[in-house]
């Protein structure tokens, strides 16, 4: 990153070797920063599985470390990265980022005099990040063969452009308390191997520890809160600092019917084989064919 954009091009930017692990070196980290993006987080649901204590210190303590170090300076802003295995979760990964979130809306409460805010951002997989499931296929395409966890199994899908999107948004917005879901389609795992690899070998392998089969991001226990902002719903703090009538009509918000839940099965916006093809030729992969 320091090679793409210098510090002499960006002189705003200035990098740092650190760990959210590492309270002292956070707190050096945001002294003359107004706003903080928290994306740091063992994300792995297999990995952590695994190493369970080094995931809770990195996704809560670390949590607690930027809460922590954000109140200690001149931060104004922050938003932290969730994702749709904090919705009712089932492995480790997922409780860590339930409680990370938890974490970050409460700190609103102890805030005191500071002008600072706090929010969250959940949303479903990025689409060719890291470790998911399309850059996984096109290297098993190689081998003619595609292994499926699951056939009936769904996931949310958001490209890296709108996730960024939506943290501006929510920098530009939040009042604080507020965690932001965006309204994006959902794909059939089979639909995206049939779109990478239509005349690969299909393998049943089962579910890894602490997958699901379907992703939500609302639960129905959460519509109590829940409001709809247009292009994202909005899970409310059921006690805001801020007078709930007035967030409602600066917004525009509409409260969603008790027992609304929002699962990436259930979803009423879904990508085709061809959609799945197109995007991965637009954010993954320009000279992508099959």
């Amino acid at each position: 990153m320091a090679q793409e954009y210098s510090d002499i091009t960006y002189p705003a930017l200035r990098y740092f070797i650190g760990d959210v692990r590492d309270y002292e070196r956070l707190k050096r980290a945001f002294r003359g920063v107004d706003y903080v993006i928290h994306a740091a987080a063992m994300k792995h649901v297999h990995i952590a599985e695994y190493n369970p204590d080094e995931c809770v210190k990195t996704n809560v303590g670390g949590a607690e470390n930027v809460i922590r170090a954000a109140l200690a300076t001149n931060v104004e802003n922050v938003v932290a990265l969730s994702t749709d295995k904090a919705c009712a979760p089932i492995n480790l990964y997922g409780a860590t980022k339930l409680t990370s979130d938890k974490l970050f809306i409460a700190a609103n409460n102890i805030r005191g005099d500071k002008k600072i805010k706090f929010s969250v951002v959940r949303y479903g997989n990025v689409m060719g990040s890291n470790g998911s499931v399309i850059p996984f296929f096109m290297q098993k395409r190689k081998n003619g063969v595609l292994p499926i966890t699951d056939p009936n199994m769904t996931r949310f899908n958001i490209s890296l452009t709108d996730g960024v999107q939506m943290v501006m948004n929510a920098l530009d917005t939040a009042w604080g308390g507020e965690l932001f879901v965006p309204k994006i389609p959902s794909y059939r795992i089979t639909d995206v191997a049939d779109a990478i690899g239509p005349n690969c070998i299909k393998e049943i392998v089962g579910i890894r520890p602490g997958e699901k089969v379907h992703e939500e991001m609302i639960t129905s226990s959460d519509s109590f809160t829940t409001y709809d902002l247009g292009k994202y719903y909005v899970i409310l703090p059921q006690m805001p600092a801020w007078n709930l009538e007035s967030f409602v009509e600066h917004f525009g918000a509409t409260k969603v019917p008790v027992g609304f839940n929002y699962s990436s099965g259930q979803n009423t916006d879904w990508l085709s084989v061809d959609d799945i093809r197109e995007l991965i030729k637009e954010h993954v992969e320009e000279d992508f064919s099959v």
